[in-house]
């Protein structure tokens, strides 16, 4: 039994009416990994704008494993301290993960935000030595079009991320860096500059797969119409 957690910010946990891409996530698998398998983690709402809060069960299609590691306004800072324990307690073996743009964007710098991301795989392999972690670089989102030093420090950081991939990388516990999506346009593929709609959540988890399909074998390349 292979068991996966979906670690993220606002573009994982997903609000009220959507479907998430880890729906899209779960359904590639489910078409196309060829043993059982498992989505877990210690959370399962969507947040809820209208209350502010991530206590809402409204997904567009509800009948799915909903488990996930999320938060919205949560970043790397704010997930490092809590891996460790989820990863325990749910017995996790893949982490999917994608984060970066809230600390940016609020909280930490480029080289703080990589120093907690370093953190994160350190406090995950302390929790299960043999786990297995596919990272997403961060996609730029509208600020960057006009906040020139934020867009610096999106790609300063995805280039540390970069580095510590490389340099944590290990058999037993392998890192995998996913390309960003190449076609993902953020007028086309989210709803207001930053989080997905249908199309973009198609994308983030074809990220997620084709990395770890040509990395690791695992399930196959991502079809979108069979998720």
């Amino acid at each position: 039994m292979l068991r996966f957690m979906p670690v993220g910010d606002s573009m994982t946990i997903g609000s009220a009416g959507e479907h998430t891409w880890r729906y899209r996530m779960w359904q590639h698998l489910r078409a196309t990994y060829g043993g059982p398998f498992q989505i877990v983690g210690p959370r399962e709402t969507l947040y809820d704008k209208a209350t502010g809060s991530p206590d809402s069960y409204e997904y567009a299609d509800p009948d799915f494993p909903r488990a996930h590691l999320a938060g919205w306004g949560e970043g790397w800072q704010h997930m490092a301290p809590v891996i460790r324990e989820a990863v325990r307690a749910h017995r996790a073996d893949v982490l999917l993960v994608s984060l970066g743009l809230i600390d940016l964007g609020f909280y930490t710098n480029a080289a703080q935000t990589a120093a907690n991301a370093r953190a994160f795989v350190a406090e995950a392999r302390a929790a299960n030595p043999r786990i297995r972690m596919a990272l997403l670089p961060v996609i730029p989102n509208v600020r960057a079009e006009s906040d020139a030093p934020f867009a610096a420090d999106v790609a300063a950081f995805n280039e540390l991320l970069a580095k510590a991939v490389a340099d944590l990388d290990e058999p037993r516990s392998p890192l995998l860096l996913a390309s960003p999506p190449a076609s993902y346009d953020i007028h086309l593929d989210t709803y207001d500059g930053t989080h997905p709609n249908a199309s973009g959540e198609h994308k983030i988890a074809e990220a997620f797969a084709e990395a770890m399909y040509q990395a690791w074998d695992l399930g196959s390349p991502y079809l979108a119409e069979s998720a």
